[in-house]
């Protein structure tokens, strides 16, 4: 917790430093850091209707409720104020009340495109989600050696918030995780919806922690009638003859397997630990830890 009430006390000083000269004698209050945090939030530029995604490979139609954020402002949030390590994404989409910092935020879904290959979901009907969950588990046991050498906490899968669900018929898939980090006191949720198209899938991952579950699970049917391939690149216009085919199926897409083998694991922790302790209730945090009063 001390680390992320520093990154942030760096980003105020950061952020005032820069737009007058800061006199370190001063007493940081609360209202100068609630001006900070407004100034931030009020400097994106958010989008409403129907928004193309990676060269118009896809297309998302903002739900009612939302705001959409496009990759640029997004990569400034996730790398600059949330200290992932730096990554593509295409945009994120946020509650319409919800700020990327401060005690407004609730959840936020980032949205990534993969290009991996058709995805042969001939598997689906056949995947013993308990089983998965149990190889799941291991997995993540397996590695948390290397993540202590790393110096990151261990993960646990503690089991499924939601279970994993295939639309077949609109080529949809999502699922819920409920993740433990170390010795933390909230559990994280990993929830993750995938749209398959022709040469890959839509990413849709939702972050926050397990007391967004309920809102996440109300809302998710709009989120997932939202996204859809262009024509060009749905799952129905799938060449066998020119088209490459995942080395993977449903059931190896929902373990994360080729994902693992590229240190996802070790990746997931850093951007869902500082999302499921710091961001929810940041403020508030700040307030009762640091100032107490002026």
């Amino acid at each position: 917790m001390k680390n992320i009430f520093f990154r942030l006390t760096l980003l105020f000083v950061g952020v005032v430093s820069a737009q007058e000269e800061f006199n370190t004698e001063e007493v940081i209050t609360v209202e100068a850091i609630q001006k900070t945090l407004d100034s931030i939030n009020n400097s994106f530029n958010y989008e409403k209707g129907t928004v193309t995604l990676n060269d118009e490979v896809a297309v998302i139609t903002i739900p009612s409720g939302y705001k959409f954020l496009n990759a640029e402002q997004s990569k400034t949030v996730l790398t600059d104020y949330w200290g992932n390590p730096p990554s593509e994404t295409l945009g994120m989409l946020f509650p319409e009340e919800a700020n990327p910092i401060g005690d407004t935020f609730t959840y936020a879904v980032e949205i990534t495109y993969s290009e991996d290959g058709y995805i042969d979901d001939e598997d689906a009907k056949d995947i013993d989600y308990d089983d998965l969950l149990q190889e799941m588990k291991e997995d993540a046991k397996s590695s948390n050696e290397e993540r202590a050498k790393q110096g990151y906490d261990t993960m646990e899968f503690v089991g499924w918030a939601s279970a994993p669900f295939y639309d077949e018929i609109n080529k949809k898939l999502h699922w819920a995780q409920e993740i433990k980090f170390g010795e933390a006191e909230m559990n994280t949720l990993n929830y993750n919806i995938r749209v398959l198209g022709r040469k890959g899938y839509l990413n849709l991952n939702v972050i926050g922690d397990m007391s967004v579950l309920p809102q996440v699970k109300n809302d998710v049917n709009d989120i997932l009638a939202s996204v859809s391939f262009n024509e060009g690149h749905r799952y129905v216009d799938f060449n066998p003859d020119f088209d490459e085919v995942a080395a993977y199926g449903i059931g190896g897409l929902i373990a994360g397997k080729v994902l693992a083998k590229a240190g996802f694991f070790v990746l997931i922790l850093k951007f869902w630990k500082f999302i499921a302790i710091g961001v929810i209730g940041l403020f508030s945090a700040f307030k009762s830890k640091i100032f107490g009063s002026k």
